[in-house]
């Protein structure tokens, strides 16, 4: 299938997954203890862990690894959803403040990764700035929009966002909630986008781990993403079901990597 993403190149996007590729893959197991406990871990939680769970050492130590990695993981996945968009015409990540600026200050963005992971304090103080960004802006007689987007979110939808200040329900049609596919609405004109961009991310990967790390042809991760299509896309569909196309996902297979390179 030819590409079908007008909103970012092939090459582009290729070079934009490949370097967060290797920074994930950079994540390797500690090698000693001093760098394992670099960002301190938690004894009293890994003693209750030892005599609840019957884990032996090894496992709990595995197990903790594990999730610093995860948090590293997931911070990287954040980077890369934000810094697609310096890829992306018109738009721009700035080195400071909002995460995603329209070039021409019409359109400020806050990204989240899950509609979950902002306490109401965190949520009132997001607010709050887009409010004083909007009443700045309109003192220059600039009409500005700020958006909320989470990339998981609990449905599709592109809303003004409610949120209570000082016990009181506030909202305004220019601070929106939306979700990441409506997002990619706004900014392509395509209701599609995010799902296309969604349906190269296999393919794409796999093409880079066969070039970057011979070891990563027999993995697991690979065989698995080889033989379980449905899988990957069920996967997808519990997080993004009610996003624009994802009843019709298919992943990408591309024919430049021969007939028998498949997902």
């Amino acid at each position: 299938m030819s590409w079908n993403l007008d909103f970012i190149s092939k090459e582009n996007y290729k070079k934009h997954v490949k370097e967060y590729f290797k920074k994930i893959e950079s994540l390797v197991e500690p090698s000693n203890v001093n760098e394992f406990n670099k960002n301190i871990i938690d004894p009293i939680k890994l003693t209750f862990s030892y005599f609840l769970t019957g884990e032996d050492v090894d496992d709990l130590i595995n197990a903790e690894l594990n999730r610093q990695v995860d948090k590293s993981i997931s911070n990287d996945i954040g980077y890369f959803h934000q810094n697609i968009f310096n890829y992306i015409d018109d738009w721009h990540v700035p080195k400071q403040g909002f995460d995603i600026v329209k070039n021409d200050h019409t359109v400020y963005v806050e990204l989240k990764n899950k509609h979950n992971t902002m306490n109401s304090s965190s949520s009132q103080k997001t607010y709050i700035n887009m409010q004083n960004k909007i009443i700045n802006s309109l003192e220059n007689n600039k009409d500005v929009t700020c958006m909320l987007v989470e990339i998981i979110a609990k449905k599709t939808q592109n809303i003004p966002w409610q949120i209570s200040l000082d016990g009181k329900r506030k909202s305004s049609k220019s601070i929106r909630r939306v979700s990441i596919d409506k997002f990619y609405e706004y900014v392509t004109g395509d209701k599609n986008a995010f799902k296309k961009l969604v349906s190269w991310l296999p393919i794409t990967l796999k093409e880079i781990a066969l070039e970057e790390n011979e070891k990563l042809k027999e993995s697991k991760i690979i065989t698995e993403l080889s033989k379980e299509r449905s899988f990957f896309i069920n996967l997808y569909n519990l997080a993004f079901n009610d996003y624009e196309g994802f009843n019709e996902l298919e992943f990408i297979d591309d024919e430049i990597l021969g007939k028998d390179f498949k997902i």
